[in-house]
């Protein structure tokens, strides 16, 4: 969702029908779909997602998994043939990262890639095309770059619980890969690029004082960072699921104001 609220506050002419039309086709349908896809491939027994104690998903998720997805892609036509043809894009990525055939989130770089790509940059540049009224293509590129690197930044702390569980699973994460301590260690790096390049982008449209007065909500999401990645480096058991709920809510709570608030400031 932060993204998405990135986006539409990047786009100068705003068609606000289809900007809603397409929050319902991403966060009813796209993302409920690709995860619940997911979770039926994996199967998982232990605690994962926001779920601490899930249930053995069944072939009736499969089948509701499919049906949102068809949904979503006849409703993303009525947007742009760009448009629907990304979804299908994201789509197939997904599925290609869950799939046991396939199962690209075994490998840690070229699953890290994948999410980051599909679910940051390519969801900017399909939000910014879609809501715009001239259905515009070109999208600024360091607007594409800060939206992956906040996917980026996010992503291996979601996988630092599950390291024992990706491993029984056959699944080597890029958090498993780093390590507890080189998972934070990444994610600040890749958060300092992804803060950097969004300051380019917003300096460069002479809005420095939106870029200051937005790190503001980001506060809350560095002190808890330090504070966890401190008790990690002394306890690895601090990496446990709530403790990563706790970062999970934190900062969607904390990013998804920050970039409302960066999308009123530059509208109005």
């Amino acid at each position: 969702m932060p993204v998405y609220w990135f986006a539409v506050s990047q786009t100068e002419s705003v068609n606000l029908n289809h900007a809603v039309l397409i929050f319902f086709i991403l966060h009813l349908l796209v993302y409920p779909a690709s995860n619940g896809y997911n979770s039926y491939m994996d199967r998982d027994t232990e605690s994962i997602g926001g779920i601490e104690n899930p249930q053995l998903p069944t072939k009736q998720l499969f089948y509701f998994s499919v049906i949102l997805d068809i949904v979503a892609l006849l409703l993303s036509f009525m947007i742009s043939l760009y448009f629907m043809l990304g979804v299908l894009a994201y789509i197939l990525a997904s599925r290609a990262y869950s799939y046991r055939g396939i199962r690209l989130k075994k490998y840690p770089v070229i699953g890290y890639l994948t999410v980051i790509i599909f679910q940051g940059s390519l969801v900017f540049f399909l939000v910014m095309h879609g809501s715009s009224i001239d259905k515009i293509i070109d999208v600024p590129f360091m607007g594409i770059i800060t939206a992956g690197l906040l996917i980026g930044g996010f992503y291996p702390l979601t996988q630092i619980y599950q390291h024992r569980q990706d491993a029984e699973d056959g699944v080597n994460s890029l958090s498993s890969m780093l390590g507890y301590r080189g998972t934070f260690i990444f994610t600040g790096i890749v958060f300092i690029l992804a803060m950097s390049s969004l300051g380019i982008l917003l300096f460069s449209k002479m809005q420095q004082n939106n870029f200051f007065i937005i790190q503001l909500f980001f506060l809350p999401v560095l002190v808890y960072f330090l504070w966890w990645f401190k008790k990690v480096y002394t306890n690895t058991a601090a990496a446990d699921f709530k403790n990563t709920m706790r970062m999970n809510v934190l900062a969607s709570i904390c990013s998804n104001f920050a970039f409302i608030t960066l999308l009123l400031l530059e509208k109005y």
